[in-house]
């Protein structure tokens, strides 16, 4: 069980990332929009940290990323 996990967040931290480098916003809009450091949001971005859900979620909205789609569900 916990290699799927494991394995569930490294995808989660993929795509993450990869939204973050494809989206539009800098990375100091997306800190401004989602109320987190440029730091944080470059700890995403490398796929060093997780976001809480909270923050994910609101990431989610900023980034015009599904929910379902970060989670792998679609």
């Amino acid at each position: 069980m916990l290699n799927n996990v494991l394995e569930i967040e490294n995808k989660i931290r993929e795509r993450l990332s990869r939204a973050i480098k494809t989206s539009v916003l800098s990375l100091r809009q997306i800190a401004q929009q989602v109320g987190i450091s440029i730091a944080t949001v470059s700890y995403y971005k490398n796929m060093e940290k997780l976001p809480t859900v909270p923050t994910l979620a609101i990431l989610c909205r900023v980034l015009d990323l599904s929910s379902d789609e970060l989670l792998g569900l679609k």
